[in-house]
């Protein structure tokens, strides 16, 4: 409404300073009134381009015709450019691809007859500019609007894809810590709660292994509950890194008070890429879980290196493994993701597990 007040206004101002002819004469001038009734059926188009673009687009034509009658006015081509652009910017895809047909037929037509009917050929070329100045132009600046909206649209969509692709293999591998974590934790408890049944009631040893048991059971029960609201969460967060290889003393001191001889050494980790880290610190649990359930006398070696960090654990090979052997590619896949290397096996009489990953 506004912007059809706007012309409205505006026309009657250029009538009435006598500046609206683009070309053609006025022999016999025409009354203002019969301009300005033309010139609301043009502003009448501009209320219905966005609603009905067909009547809209018909309604501004009709009123570029009237007006060709005693030749055509600044106002009424203003309101047909504007209605034209708006048609081929926002109109449907069919009706849009129609007009690019259209005014392109226009415009190479009435430039061919000029020519066939004039005898200079000026005037032909004449004609074809202020056709393609007056049709041609909106509908080709609306189509370029148009074509960047739509990759706007298509790569907006294919970011879009790609966040739920990142989101959901994120949450997969969420998924595998809290396996990792969880399992970790509870075979712990499991493997210390047997041990204190094998000691004495008043032993000072139970309290110790007691109370390890009761921080394994807090951390996996923390560790689950933060990992399930990720999970369950709609957007992207970041993971949650609630461990640290520099806390993998933690690990070392658990394992003891499970009844495993752990010899441990490790240079400083501060300051490793948070990815490295965390599959460090993972793969030190699970070779440490393994170790419990398999193995006697441990020892841990972490080292530092200029551009990658070596963990080596070994143990000496009590009983045949007996699980699924999810643990040993749970490891392989941490190191395979962060751009490592590991191996596991026998050497001799002891199990080893090499993990080296680049920082």
């Amino acid at each position: 409404m506004l912007v059809a007040l706007g012309f409205f206004a505006l026309g009657t101002v250029i009538y009435l300073l006598d500046l609206d002819l683009v070309f053609g004469g006025d022999d016999q001038p025409t009354p203002l009134w019969a301009r300005l009734a033309v010139l609301a059926v043009g502003c009448l188009g501009t209320l219905f381009r966005r609603a009905l673009p067909g009547l809209g687009l018909a309604l501004a034509l009709g009123a570029v015709l009237l007006d060709l009658t005693r030749g055509l006015g600044i106002p009424v081509v203003m309101v047909f450019i504007d209605v034209l652009f708006v048609v081929s910017l926002d109109g449907p895809r069919r009706l849009h691809r129609a007009l690019i047909g259209i005014v392109a037929v226009a415009t190479l037509g009435l430039t061919l007859t000029v020519g066939v009917l004039s005898t200079d050929w000026r005037e032909s070329l004449y004609a074809g500019l202020q056709m393609f100045s007056l049709v041609v132009v909106p509908v080709w600046w609306a189509t370029n609007v148009r074509q960047h909206r739509e990759s706007a649209r298509q790569l907006a969509r294919i970011a879009e894809l790609d966040r739920r692709a990142a989101v959901n293999a994120e949450r997969t591998r969420m998924a595998r810590d809290l396996h990792d974590v969880v399992a970790g934790h509870l075979s712990a408890i499991a493997i210390q709660s047997e041990a204190v049944l094998s000691m004495p009631a008043d032993s000072a040893t139970v309290r110790t292994v007691l109370k390890s048991v009761r921080e394994n059971s807090l951390r996996s029960l923390a560790e689950m509950r933060t990992m399930i609201d990720v999970l369950r969460a709609d957007d992207p967060v970041d993971e949650p890194v609630t461990v640290r290889l520099a806390d993998a003393s933690r690990l070392v001191e658990s394992a003891r008070a499970g009844g495993l001889a752990v010899e441990f050494e490790a240079d400083d980790v501060d300051g490793l890429p948070v990815a490295v880290d965390l599959a460090a610190y993972r793969i030190l649990q699970e070779a440490l879980t393994n170790a419990l359930k398999h193995g006697a006398d441990a020892s841990v070696r972490v080292e530092r290196q200029v551009r990658r960090l070596v963990l080596v654990v070994r143990n000496a090979v009590r009983t045949a493994g007996d699980g699924s052997g999810t643990g040993l590619v749970s490891m392989a896949e941490r190191a395979h993701a962060v751009g490592g290397t590991f191996a596991a096996g026998r050497d001799g009489a002891q199990w080893v597990v090499r993990a080296e990953l680049p920082l």
